[in-house]
């Protein structure tokens, strides 16, 4: 999935918002979603816990 920011990316402030977009469509709190590889980079792979996968998945297809 393309998630577009208008963050920039200065001092993590993109990592940040993408960490509070995805929280507020999951429904789950911050600490559960983490960046595991692309910090620094464009593309970036992130872990969230506090939620199955299928409902994961589902509210993000509700955004389409």
């Amino acid at each position: 999935m393309v998630i577009r920011l208008a963050a920039a990316p200065v001092d993590g402030a993109a990592n940040d918002a993408l960490i509070a977009f995805l929280s507020k469509i999951l429904d789950i709190p911050s600490r559960h979603i983490s960046i595991v590889s692309g910090e620094r980079i464009r593309n970036k792979k992130v872990m969230v816990s506090g939620i199955t996968r299928e409902d994961a998945e589902r509210r993000l297809k509700d955004l389409l």
